[in-house]
């Protein structure tokens, strides 16, 4: 991408390539950080949207960690309303009780549960790590480029995400 630091992001020319450049890797951040693409492409459509509805405060040389501090706080918002909806089901669910309750499906069950929890219980930061370098094959060098942070640092959060992920799963290996 040339560089923007002169021009304005409010123009529709450099909004146009800011967002070329940017939307894949965004996409793939939040892909990261959620799981799912379709609320991924959410989240990236509504940090867009937010960069261009402050696109005359923005400075073009801070546009990109703008957008991607935006689509993480989008991403945490929803991620704490969730832990409210489900701690309310929760509460529903002990007052009645199941009625299917076979062995086996309460095995695959668990085993689906502690399989899902072992990466959600993961910090964001352990998980966003794990997860570019496992899944996108990304180095730990490029993973410090696109998070802003020391490789160090992404060492840190790698070791610390393969330790809970270990104690968490035991036996069970994926």
């Amino acid at each position: 991408m040339k560089d923007t630091s002169k021009e304005n992001l409010c123009n529709e020319q450099v909004f146009r390539e800011f967002y070329k450049h940017h939307s894949r890797n965004l996409f793939n951040f939040m892909y990261y950080k959620c799981g799912n693409s379709e609320q991924a492409s959410d989240y990236v459509q509504e940090s867009f949207i937010r960069i261009f509805e402050n696109c005359s405060k923005i400075i073009p040389s801070k546009a990109k960690s703008f957008l991607f501090t935006t689509a993480n706080n989008l991403f945490l918002n929803v991620k704490k309303h969730d832990k409210v909806k489900l701690s309310y089901k929760e509460q529903q669910v002990s007052d009645g009780i199941e009625k299917e309750d076979p062995h086996f499906i309460l095995r695959e069950k668990e085993y689906m549960e502690q399989l899902q929890n072992a990466i959600a219980n993961l910090t964001d930061a352990q998980r966003e790590v794990f997860l570019l370098n496992r899944i996108d094959d990304k180095k730990y060098r490029e993973i410090a480029e696109i998070l802003n942070i020391s490789q160090k640092a992404v060492e840190k959060r790698m070791m610390g995400a393969l330790i809970k992920l270990r104690e968490a799963l035991g036996d069970n290996k994926v």
